[in-house]
């Protein structure tokens, strides 16, 4: 039997080494580029490119990825510890090169992509030359592909696409995206899109707007609006066979809310650190804040909050290194996306709090926080779906009671007990 919860030595060495870095190096970056997926910013990448070289040397470049795609082939375990480190900054998933989207959509370009597309666009986007989008979300349908209304129709040697798509992230800064449309709208709810590779250059796609989002102070946003408009791309572009947009989306999906999952880790933990450090730096009425039992409350309701979480994490992405299939996982990844937002705004509101007025302040970091807990309780889908998805995978397994009253009927235990030791039952416990 194996059960273990101990990091394996070499690899803690690694981990101590990315906390040095990302703490000494890539933090700092974080003040001065505004947005570390622009591969235009000459400023960006005079400082993030050798950063990124530096992790090449270590061996821990695009962790995400097996050895056949260009990565270490670590598995999602260690791949968790180390998004732990990163997930408190903005630039580090890009310095390693295990950034969202485009850890996804390498994903889905490895299972699904041509040869030529992989050539194309899979090898430079995990060299960290070009960034991607995933253009799926929709603003009748939101983020439910069973909804869209997004045509894709077969012509020749393409497909004409025309719709609009909502917040599709990165838009702006990617050399391509990947869009779901709907191929055939009779087809059963679930094989009624496809998904494409669109180069961004194609004529016909308008970014609309960049959306910006409360907490994030860009001067520009980065979630487009998208409308397509006759945009041609060739047969070969599709990913899968036609109608397999749905199952397309799950090899993506799945990894990405685990991955979300592991960053945020991340920003519980330096909410957590902040509180502790306020705590026994500040004093009031001649005491310590660290003195006071409801701040000592907050900081263990945090503690615990965080730890359950992470195991919640750590068993989930164990899980699927062991069995190898985001399917057989699903109700545990949607466990953790489910947990997360609710982890996430517990615990930085109770660092707003503990810091007073400079909590609310731009001058730290919870007000952008507090905000991504209601992002990551949407992105990859509502969490209200991801209970729906649990309640529905544990309902699966469940029987239904053979008799009128429940299996564990105090009277019925106790006939069923007096029949077993021809004992009188001592009655209900």
């Amino acid at each position: 039997m194996a059960w273990d919860f101990e990091t394996d030595p070499q690899f803690q060495e690694k981990l101590d080494w990315v906390q040095r870095f990302v703490d000494e190096e890539v933090a700092p970056v974080d003040r001065v580029v505004e947005h570390a997926w622009d591969v235009t910013d000459p400023t960006r990448n005079k400082l993030i490119r050798p950063l990124q070289d530096v992790v090449r040397g270590q061996g821990l470049w695009a962790c995400h990825l097996g050895p056949k795609l260009g990565g270490p082939g670590y598995g999602q375990v260690k791949l968790a510890l180390l998004n732990e480190i990163l997930g408190a900054t903005h630039s580090g998933p890009v310095v390693f090169g295990c950034q969202a989207p485009d850890s996804g959509n390498a994903e889905i370009l490895a299972h699904y992509g041509t040869p030529e597309l992989k050539e194309r666009y899979l090898g430079p986007l995990i060299d960290g030359d070009i960034m991607s989008c995933y253009s799926m979300t929709e603003p009748r349908g939101g983020s439910d592909p069973t909804s869209f209304v997004t045509r894709a129709v077969r012509d020749g040697d393409h497909y004409v696409i025309n719709g609009e798509k909502w917040f599709s992230s990165h838009a702006r800064f990617s050399s391509f995206l990947i869009v779901m449309a709907v191929t055939d709208p009779d087809a059963p709810r679930t094989k009624r899109a496809s998904m494409f590779v669109v180069p961004m250059d194609t004529p016909g796609i308008e970014i609309i707007r960049n959306v910006g989002v409360w907490g994030h102070n860009e001067s520009e946003g980065t979630h487009a609006y998208i409308r397509y408009t006759d945009v041609r791309v060739p047969t070969d572009h599709l990913l899968g066979e036609e109608g397999e947009g749905f199952a397309v989306a799950q090899t993506r999906l799945g990894g990405g809310r685990i991955h979300h999952a592991m960053r945020t880790v991340g920003l519980v933990r330096a909410s957590l650190d902040m509180m502790l450090e306020r705590a026994v730096s500040r004093e009031t009425r001649g005491r310590s804040l660290a003195d006071m039992q409801l701040v000592q409350d907050m900081i263990a309701e945090s503690w615990a909050e965080l730890e359950q979480f992470r195991l919640l994490v750590l068993r989930t992405a164990w899980k699927i290194d062991k069995l190898d299939d985001y399917k057989k996982v699903i109700a545990d990844i949607s466990a953790v996306k489910m947990v997360m937002p609710k982890v996430l705004n517990n615990v930085v509101s109770r660092a707003i709090q503990l810091h007073g007025s400079l909590g609310i302040s731009k001058e730290m970091p919870f007000g952008k926080w507090l905000l991504e807990s209601y992002h990551m309780g949407l992105a990859d889908g509502a969490t209200e779906l991801h209970k729906q998805q649990i309640a529905k995978q544990l309902l699966k397994n469940a029987t239904p009671a053979s008799g009128l009253f429940p299996t564990t009927h105090l009277p019925a235990l106790d006939a069923a007990a007096e029949l077993k030791f021809g004992l009188p039952a001592v009655g209900a416990q």
